[in-house]
């Protein structure tokens, strides 16, 4: 898929990711926005300015305009749901382009057969064809 074509999925699939750390984990939203941005602060995954409240949270995973949504949201969503028991996984092709491409934003590969062989062993299907998607677009961002 064409570069424009995979970040306009990937924007599309970010509520849908958000969605899932609010239906999958396992306290109210409140609890669920602070765990998120602890979590990114904590992991160095990114430095919010603010903790968003639960009403920030489910506005984001319900939002029709992804770009309203900061990338530290869903990454840090990522980073928690592939960590848990439960076994998440995307619902729709779009989520799994917001799921490859958080991933590769949350590490550093040397190349796609290491970031795929990273991902826990149930998502290596269903994120298959989006992490060579998400790979080609990151690399495709490179400068030479």
């Amino acid at each position: 898929m064409p570069q424009s074509d995979f970040y306009a999925k990937v924007r599309r699939g970010l509520p849908a990711l958000l969605h899932q750390w609010l239906t999958v984990g396992q306290a109210d939203d409140d609890r669920l926005a602070l765990l998120l941005a602890e979590t990114a602060r904590v992991a160095k995954l990114a430095e919010p300015e603010s903790t968003p409240s639960g009403e920030t949270l489910v506005a984001w995973s319900q939002s029709s305009d992804a770009h309203d949504i900061p990338l530290w949201a869903p990454c840090t969503a990522v980073f928690l749901l592939n960590q848990m028991p439960a076994r998440p996984a995307p619902h729709s092709e779009a989520e799994a382009c917001a799921w490859a491409y958080c991933w590769l934003r949350n590490r550093q590969f040397n190349d796609i057969d290491a970031a795929r062989a990273a991902l826990p062993e149930h998502l290596q299907s269903p994120l298959a064809h989006p992490l060579e998607a998400a790979w080609a677009d990151q690399q495709g961002l490179r400068l030479i």
